[in-house]
């Protein structure tokens, strides 16, 4: 039996998959709850109807971009573990980034099923979980203050500026972060390909450089319909439309490379 066959074993679907049926259970424990408190605090029955009917909706094609992530992780690392990183607690641009780094500080040629080994899994499932526990546990000792310190209004010091809110800071943070991640990423692929001795030597491929233009042009499509149309639900769609339109791309300009 290969390393492959095990992670698809049904041992493996019966750990992730109880884990995720629990997650799905609070999801409507806490869905039910809440649309008792809003009858309970006297909101529109009706308009509630059609938020759940309306947020279920634009949620179909978001989760696309999160299949898309199971489908891609499941040909090196099995189905469940990618079924249940994504469905739980994961991110599609952290799951991938992550397991690319496990894998090369490993040995291994990115993630390649065919190279991987029981002690290689291990190592990748490990750095995956370990990485994103952190958020859960700030929270337990920092969430409740965190949202007191939001929800109090505070006055700007007489004779200075109004400072940057904590709201504010972390979205320009986390915007930060993604702008960190991308030049890296960017920078790597250009380093690959110009890495050839000689000015047109190229050594790598222009492949992922191809790709990655052609997913920032279609988020800029996105964005400027958002603009030009004032159509805000479109954020809903943007990153998963984006994605299919760049892998679509991957395998047309493949098989020029």
């Amino acid at each position: 039996m290969t390393v492959l066959q095990k992670l698809n074993a049904p041992v493996m679907y019966l750990i992730c998959g109880a884990i995720v049926l629990f997650v799905a259970l609070l999801c409507v424990v806490f869905a039910v709850r809440a649309y008792r408190a809003g009858k309970a605090i006297g909101m529109d029955v009706t308009k509630m109807k059609r938020t759940v009917i309306a947020s279920a909706t634009f949620a179909v094609l978001p989760s696309v971009g999160i299949l898309l992530g199971v489908i891609a992780l499941s040909g090196s690392l099995g189905t469940p573990l990618p079924w249940l990183r994504l469905s739980v607690i994961g991110a599609l641009h952290y799951e991938t980034q992550v397991a690319e780094a496990a894998a090369e500080a490993v040995g291994l040629p990115g993630l390649s099923a065919s190279a991987m080994t029981a002690e290689a899994f291990t190592t990748i499932a490990l750095l995956m979980g370990v990485c994103i526990i952190w958020g859960m546990v700030f929270c337990l000792f920092t969430c409740k203050r965190y949202t007191e310190r939001l929800s109090k209004p505070r006055a700007p010091k007489a004779g200075k500026k109004k400072g940057v809110s904590l709201a504010g800071f972390g979205d320009t943070a986390m915007t930060a972060m993604f702008i960190g991640l991308v030049s890296a990423y960017i920078g790597s692929y250009v380093g690959t390909l110009v890495s050839g001795e000689g000015l047109f030597r190229f050594a790598g491929s222009w492949l992922p450089l191809a790709v990655a233009l052609v997913g920032a042009l279609a988020m800029g499509l996105f964005l400027l319909i958002r603009e030009r149309k004032n159509a805000a639900w479109i954020d809903s769609f943007s990153i998963a439309g984006s994605m299919l339109i760049a892998m679509t791309a991957a395998i047309f300009l493949g098989k020029l490379a």
